[in-house]
């Protein structure tokens, strides 16, 4: 029933969103697992129309900010404004008071626009005028950003960035799939006939099951390793929080979850390293000179740190 459920939200995007069957995976990863996603890649990939699409898909309120260097904080969470009939100020919500925000180019406003959703983030409420401002559950942050080489960018600060469960990036299609995006996008508006497969109550089903997932202790060990490694590599200047273990611990129920199973593998852990990590470290800038990146040192922590051997009995 649960398979079911999930394969069907997985087709239900594929009407939309041609070939990309790993990014909506891990989409729906970040979904199970409670948690914020960072889409990054040069412009016209189709990185809003897959959060659109996912939105639809799951029929839950949904707010869009376009991200511009004028935006303020409050064009974020909302303000205060004065009301005649009352003689008292009333609060205008914000668009954050959703359950899935698509925050599009994050990284063309200003950092203090940034800044207010950080609160949000973490603490799925925010704070104005001295009161707090509970958000509605679920509640998830769906970010695209074009890369930081690119006019008109702001780098996004590094208590921002680990705020995020996973970046991931969509990547230029094949030549079999720019085909059939043509067929489905040329003529067609596949996004404006979508419907939902799922809603609220089946999204924290879901988040509920994904905390009865098994993790074995020595799948636990092995994700504190890979933690500790991206701190003490050479090549590294910041390694990953214990945010970044908590982040692959859950990433990794979810992951086996949807792959129908109610226990980790260690092959979730190495499947989930890279998009969980890689927004989460800072290679020192003489490495990067050299040519070496973020997924460059986490291949490598990959390779040198022992795997566990933990079979379906031991769970």
């Amino acid at each position: 029933m649960l398979n079911t459920a999930f394969n069907q939200l997985k087709d239900n995007i594929s009407k939309v969103m041609v070939g990309k069957q790993d990014v909506i995976e891990l989409l729906m990863v970040s979904l199970v697992a409670d948690g914020h996603v960072l889409i990054e890649d040069v412009p016209g990939l189709g990185k809003t129309i897959l959060a659109k699409t996912f939105a639809i898909s799951l029929n839950c309120r949904f707010s869009r900010i376009q991200f511009t260097p004028d935006l303020t904080p409050t064009d974020v969470t909302g303000f205060y404004v004065y009301s005649k009939q009352r003689d008292d100020l009333i609060f205008r919500e914000g668009p954050v008071m959703t359950n899935i925000l698509l925050a599009d180019e994050i990284n063309r406003a200003v950092p203090r626009t940034q800044a207010s959703l950080l609160e949000a983030m973490e603490e799925r409420q925010f704070t104005l005028d001295g009161q707090t401002r509970h958000l509605p559950k679920p509640f998830i942050v769906l970010a695209t950003q074009n890369p930081v080489e690119m006019e008109g960018t702001f780098l996004l600060p590094e208590a921002q960035l680990d705020r995020f469960l996973m970046k991931i990036s969509m990547g230029y299609p094949t030549t079999e799939e720019a085909v059939n995006i043509l067929l489905t996008h040329g003529n067609n508006k596949p996004l404006e006939n979508l419907g939902a497969v799922a809603n609220v109550e089946d999204i924290l089903h879901w988040q509920e099951l994904r905390s009865g997932v098994q993790v074995d202790p020595s799948i636990m060990e092995y994700i504190v390793l890979l933690i500790e490694e991206t701190r003490k590599h050479p090549a590294i200047e910041l390694g990953a929080s214990p945010r970044a273990s908590l982040a692959l611990f859950k990433s990794s129920q979810a992951l086996a979850l949807l792959r129908g199973r109610n226990y980790v593998l260690p092959d979730d852990v190495k499947f989930l390293l890279q998009p969980v990590l890689q927004h989460r470290l800072k290679v020192k800038r003489t490495e990067r000179l050299r040519g070496i990146s973020e997924n460059d040192v986490l291949q490598e922590i990959l390779n040198s740190v022992s795997i566990p051997r933990v079979t379906k009995e031991e769970q």
